[in-house]
């Protein structure tokens, strides 16, 4: 997983070796100070050297310029570097997702999956800038620091760097529990972020039903389990921070006491001991630093991680020798067909062919694989066994992206995207003109609902569409499927949740919208589907009946119990 992390730094492996070397520089000058201040109280002051003092005045002035300088293109160029790693993952990530099966998103709740998009590829960004620049920096003060005292006196380098290996294991001993306490949070975040979109997106629902207190109770229970995690966390890196904390403190202490000895007993001088206790205090920032980093690495690493359980989920793929499904004629035929879900037998050895330009309907019970059976043909799902062909090609050997360019579906749950009506009409072909928009609208029925809006087509529709009528969207959907115009269509109860006015100028726009397409229609209400080519009564996993609409209720059979109902 590390080797994944680093390899993100490739693309700005220039500007990230140039952030570490001016790294280098600034921990340079760090290092220069105390030795000036050593020379400046043992050989300039006693010697009352003013030229020395002067030139020690105007070259520490320069070094902090310089140190400035380096503190702005790290502090700057650094996150530079992060925030384009960020983007990337983002947008690796965000590709990724379209071509992840349906079942992922059936069992990931988008909150969860917008947290590890924003809050987890935050944690990761701020990892990549100041990770390893930390860990730089860090490194080369504490190997100049114990390089420089050695020269000075062995024997108390040695005592002060005796307490560093302490240090180090008490970091490391906190690492799983950090890690675990972090990772936990990340979940419960995630969870809280789906309460609050699934609340958000139903908030409607929720003041029609008067369901507020329900749904308090809910965000409470998700929101109490944030903060315990986050408690957890917190007393962890309390732990961690006060533990290391105490032993930069005995390192201090250490140099403190040990150096005064040192100093009493005439074995190092006063400028020797002022020595120390500067680069004590410059190598306990690097300390400081490396044990933020620790916070700060398990904090972005568990990011990574949650990232990586999504890039690492399984895509859709073609095979190696897949074709382009090209000139399609829209024959479809289901060959012995089975398919489960989660474990439970749906559909089993459904056998059908639809020939080239006839309608196909599917009624049925609810939960009778009616819509599964549709969403099998663009492979929104994969089946167990049999075969699916679209012009005598199996959909298994065509190329994924071709086979759903030839397909065109209209639901009963109209999705509108966050936009104009031009935005959404266009969705079925980005490159279409001005005159092509404007007769897919008409074959709809909604332009001249659209004349009548001020901004027309370029009219705002709010989120989902939330401006619009049931009507209004559904017809929106039909237009962009004219415009796509797919030879296959899949019309899944497309008139269901409407009133019968709407339902009557919806259907006269699906009418021409069918003619001369293979078309499949779940059916709701029966009266839509008396002159289908093809009747088929779904039940339980198979096929019950399957005829045209006077064969099945001559045969007094399931269909015509259900056009009795429908009568009532």
């Amino acid at each position: 997983m590390i080797k994944k992390f680093i390899s993100f730094y490739k693309p700005y492996k220039v500007l990230f070796t140039l952030d570490l070397i001016v790294a280098f520089i600034a921990s340079l000058c760090d290092l220069v100070y105390p030795i000036m201040t050593r020379d400046l109280i043992n050989e300039s002051i006693p010697n009352r050297d003013v030229r020395m003092i002067e030139t020690f005045a105007v070259t520490l002035l320069i070094i902090f310029l310089i140190k400035a300088a380096c503190g702005y293109f790290m502090q700057y160029w650094g996150h530079v570097v992060g925030v384009r790693m960020q983007g990337d993952m983002r947008r690796h990530i965000f590709k990724h997702l379209q071509k992840l099966p349906n079942s992922f998103f059936d069992n990931n709740k988008t909150g969860d999956i917008m947290s590890r998009i924003i809050n987890d590829l935050m944690d990761i960004s701020e990892l990549a800038h100041h990770g390893p620049e930390d860990l730089f920096i860090s490194i080369v003060m504490l190997i100049g620091s114990f390089a420089i005292l050695c020269t000075i006196n062995i024997p108390l380098t040695l005592l002060i760097f005796a307490f560093i290996p302490l240090i180090v294991w008490f970091t490391l001993y906190e690492r799983k529990k950090m890690n675990k306490a972090f990772l936990d949070t990340k979940v419960k975040t995630g969870a809280v972020n789906a309460n609050l979109q699934n609340s958000i997106s139903g908030i409607k629902i929720s003041k029609a039903f008067v369901s507020h207190e329900s749904e308090e109770e809910k965000f409470e229970a998700g929101n109490a389990k944030f903060i315990k995690a986050r408690e957890i966390a917190y007393k962890v890196m309390a732990e961690y921070s006060s533990g290391a904390g105490f032993g930069m403190d005995i390192l201090s202490y250490v140099g403190l006491i040990g150096g005064g000895i040192f100093t009493f007993i005439g074995i190092i001088n006063v400028g020797d001991f002022m020595a120390y206790m500067l680069f004590i205090k410059i190598f306990i920032t690097p300390i400081k630093k490396l044990i933020d980093f620790m916070e700060q690495f398990q904090n972005g690493i568990t990011g990574f991680q949650r990232y990586m359980e999504i890039m690492d989920a399984e895509r859709e793929k073609d095979k190696d020798n897949a074709v382009e499904l090209e000139n399609v004629k829209g024959e479809i035929e289901f060959k012995n067909v089975d398919f489960s879900y989660e474990g439970k037998k749906v559909l089993e050895n459904i056998s059908v062919k639809i020939e080239k330009g006839k309608m196909l309907a599917l009624v049925g019970a609810s939960g009778g694989g009616k819509t599964t059976l549709c969403n099998l043909i663009p492979r929104f799902y994969e089946i167990d066994n049999g075969d699916i062909l679209i012009d005598n090609k199996s959909i298994y050997d065509v190329k994924l992206d071709s086979l759903r360019e030839n397909i065109g579906i209209v639901q009963q749950e109209v999705f509108l995207f966050t936009g104009t009506i031009r935005d959404n009409i266009l969705y079925g072909k980005f490159d279409a003109t001005e005159e092509e928009l404007i007769r897919a609208a008409e074959m709809a029925n909604i332009h001249e609902f659209i004349n009548t809006l001020p901004e027309g087509y370029d009219t705002y529709i709010g989120e989902r569409g939330v401006k619009l009528s049931g009507g209004q969207k559904q017809r929106i959907s039909i237009a962009r499927v004219f415009l796509k115009n797919p030879p296959i269509l899949i019309l899944d109860e497309a008139t269901s949740a409407l009133d019968n006015a709407t339902e009557h100028i919806i259907q006269e726009s699906l009418e021409k919208l069918c003619s001369g397409r293979t078309t499949i229609v779940v059916a709701h209400r029966l009266s839509t589907i008396r002159n289908a080519d093809e009747i088929i009564v779904l039940g339980n996993t198979g096929i019950m009946e399957k005829g045209t609409h006077e064969e099945l209720i001559k045969k007094q059979g399931e269909y015509s119990k259900l056009h009795e109902f429908a009568a009532v």
